[in-house]
């Protein structure tokens, strides 16, 4: 029943759309879950394996670039970021936010590339290109067990109305929000994988789907994909804002990545 209700629900999405957006839908604090809940078995040991969890080989490069002096003599990462000074040991936790010299929000993956042009006179690195996936991995992995929790005020409102709005939003030819998924219908099956509350806990992450290790944007690129809507650019202000929004809306959960997604 509860596949076809499902069905229903995207069937019905495809015709002609009576409202933009879809129901005020919400997934109550107490009802909180972390994706890793609604994995295997299996699925939950790997990524509880910090030997067999293949996100590792991410952290793994994270850490020697962070470690690394760059060609041009300026400082590494490690030589402005210590335990005593300007500690990152649980900032991934508190991104997006947003940045003072420009007062625009930025992920981590944005962080890191502002530092790396202000600070070391370094090209931006790529979105998904190894080595920003993983000096990513390696910052996350370091607030591991950290709760969430980030800041909306201020001039991140605007932000995280945005995000709140494209999440609500029915798009695609299957006229689908993310919402009607992640809110109305997290537990229930989608063929053989259980739904999940669309949390981004565990991001960067490795996806089985994509055999290799991937930041929440492309996770969200394939969301926009597969109810057949266009997907934004990596890095787009309209997905960090979607990335505030999730981060809100989990404020508790705890830190994961690098997880292991299906």
């Amino acid at each position: 029943m509860r596949h076809l209700s499902l069905l229903v629900l995207i069937l019905a999405g495809c015709g002609s759309p009576q409202n933009q957006y879809a129901q005020d839908s919400q997934v109550l604090p107490a009802d909180i879950r972390s994706g890793y809940e609604f994995l295997q078995p299996e699925t939950q040991s790997l990524q509880d394996d910090d030997f067999a969890n293949p996100g590792f080989l991410w952290i793994d490069k994270g850490e020697t670039l962070f470690n690394q002096h760059p060609d041009n003599g300026k400082r590494a990462c490690a030589s402005c970021h210590t335990e005593d000074i300007r500690s990152i040991a649980d900032a991934a936790a508190h991104y997006p936010a947003i940045d003072e010299q420009t007062g625009k929000l930025v992920n981590l993956e944005g962080r890191i590339n502002l530092c790396r042009e202000r600070y070391q006179d370094l090209p931006p690195l790529e979105y998904e290109s190894d080595d920003l996936l993983g000096l990513t991995a390696y910052i996350s992995s370091l607030a591991r067990g950290v709760p969430i929790a980030v800041d909306i005020t201020g001039p991140a409102r605007k932000y995280f109305d945005a995000g709140e709005d494209y999440f609500f939003l029915r798009k695609g030819q299957f006229n689908l929000a993310c919402s009607q998924c992640h809110n109305e219908h997290w537990g229930d099956k989608l063929r053989g994988d259980t739904i999940s509350q669309g949390h981004g806990n565990a991001f960067p992450a490795y996806r089985m789907e994509w055999q290799t290790f991937g930041s929440l944007h492309r996770r969200l690129r394939d969301c926009d994909t597969g109810i057949r809507a266009e997907p934004l650019e990596y890095g787009s202000e309209t997905y960090t804002a979607v990335e505030l929004y999730l981060a809100k809306r989990a404020e508790g959960l705890a830190m994961e990545s690098p997880g292991i997604r299906r």
